[in-house]
């Protein structure tokens, strides 16, 4: 309901038109010359029965009329062309104006304008951010990996190097190449007592 309302009182532009902006096209011309032919059938004055005193017009008077009629026509038409496009906003949003894409409005741009450049410079810190923050996963999870790696390595090393100098792998190993004269002892170990002076 307040959209026919809106649509009837279009707002006029707060600056005069210049030279530039009133130049008018072929297109512009004939749109104006129907809008003078329909209003110079309209304005034209006609005769009637009791009307036996009204004078025959000249032809200087009837261009005169011609010319008036069409300077009305020229200022009616810049009036028409003068006044923005966009209706006013109304406090109200309602799912119609939201799909019809009304909240889209050049003037809902310009007056939020610093609003939108501050969303889509967040956006885009927000995009990069998230795909350094994903570079960085990729390598922590790659050098995990390479951590993994040298661990399960670094434990076959010791495992193997514990199993190498246990001492009966080495005197396995000394029994079967026979190149050493070491060998183990057949009896055990006693203690030597040395007297004191």
């Amino acid at each position: 309901m307040n959209d026919e309302n809106d649509k009837k009182s279009p707002m006029l532009t707060e600056h005069p038109l210049t030279e530039d902006q009133t130049v008018f096209t072929e297109e512009s011309t004939n749109v104006t010359k129907q809008l003078i032919m329909a209003e110079a059938v309209e304005d034209t004055p006609q005769a009637t029965a009791n009307d036996e005193t009204a004078t025959p017009l000249t032809e200087e008077e009837e261009k005169k009329i011609e010319e008036e009629a069409e300077v009305r026509k020229i200022k009616a038409a810049i009036e028409e062309q003068a006044r923005e496009d966009e209706q006013p906003q109304s406090s109200n949003f309602t799912l119609r104006k939201i799909l019809g894409g009304d909240i889209l409005s050049a003037r809902f741009f310009r007056n939020n304008i610093w609003l939108m450049i501050t969303i889509v410079i967040f956006t885009i810190v927000y995009i990069s951010n998230r795909y350094s923050v994903q570079k960085y996963l990729i390598e922590i999870d790659k050098l995990n990996n390479e951590l993994e790696d040298a661990k399960y390595r670094a434990l076959s090393s010791s495992s193997q190097l514990t199993e190498k100098t246990r001492e009966s792998h080495i005197l396995e190993i000394l029994k079967t190449r026979k190149d050493s004269v070491l060998k183990m002892s057949d009896r055990p170990p006693y203690i030597i007592d040395v007297p004191e002076k």
